[in-house]
């Protein structure tokens, strides 16, 4: 597998470094959390950012939404060959960690930071926080799972502090294969993670009414 560990010290230049970092919601300065939302394939920053309006205490949070080149963070499938999915995806996990500094700088924590994704973003998060562990707000993983043709569980390792993780997807996804999730969520977990897993009969590739009921719950308690 071949995979970036981003930093700021010798940040990864790819296709997505100098685009967008959009930012909505309430101003750092008295948000109480912040938000990393990662859109999905063909779709934009503002398209996920869309989903903060169907959010609870959205005025008590900072949302940040990074923009992928092409609007498409790496060609493949996420369960090709890390290879052939480079450089898009280590330049996605540069861009990911980008946005989780600048909310640093804006002046949150890393625990009063979740991480959202759907779909190739949730796979994009998930990934990230798998290779960065330390103590989230939160881990919200929609329609998505670890990224790779194998999920070697030696090659993600640290600690997690409990924090909280949600992965919903359906049984029936054309693009996330259930078996994928569990094994996502095996790994998470493995890390000393807090995970809550939610397989959705005949849901399709799609966000439902129970997940974002979830993920309120996961921002109540936090802030």
């Amino acid at each position: 597998m071949s995979f970036f560990i981003a930093t700021s010290d010798q940040p990864f230049s790819g296709p997505h470094q100098n685009q967008q970092l959009l930012r909505a919601g309430a101003d750092p300065a008295s948000a109480k959390a912040a938000m990393i939302m990662i859109h999905g394939r063909g779709a934009s920053a503002e398209s996920i950012l869309g989903l903060a309006n169907e959010l609870d205490h959205q005025n008590s949070i900072t949302f940040y939404a990074p923009q992928a080149s092409g609007h498409t963070w790496y060609p493949y499938s996420f369960l090709a060959p890390t290879d052939q999915n480079q450089p898009g995806l280590n330049s996605g996990l540069q861009a990911v960690f980008d946005a989780v500094q600048q909310a640093e700088n804006d002046g949150f924590s890393k625990d009063q930071i979740f991480l959202l994704g759907f779909s190739q973003g949730a796979c994009l998060a998930s990934e990230f926080v798998a290779r960065h562990p330390q103590k989230y707000a939160g881990l919200i993983v929609l329609s998505g799972g670890l990224i790779g043709d194998t999920l070697p569980k030696d090659q993600y390792t640290g600690d997690l502090d409990q924090t909280p993780v949600f992965m919903g997807c359906s049984d029936v996804d054309a693009h996330i294969p259930e078996q994928r999730v569990h094994e996502s969520a095996d790994i998470l977990s493995g890390l000393n993670a807090d995970v809550t897993k939610k397989i959705y009969p005949g849901m399709g590739h799609t966000i439902n009414q129970d997940e974002i009921d979830h993920i309120n719950r996961m921002i109540l308690a936090s802030i």
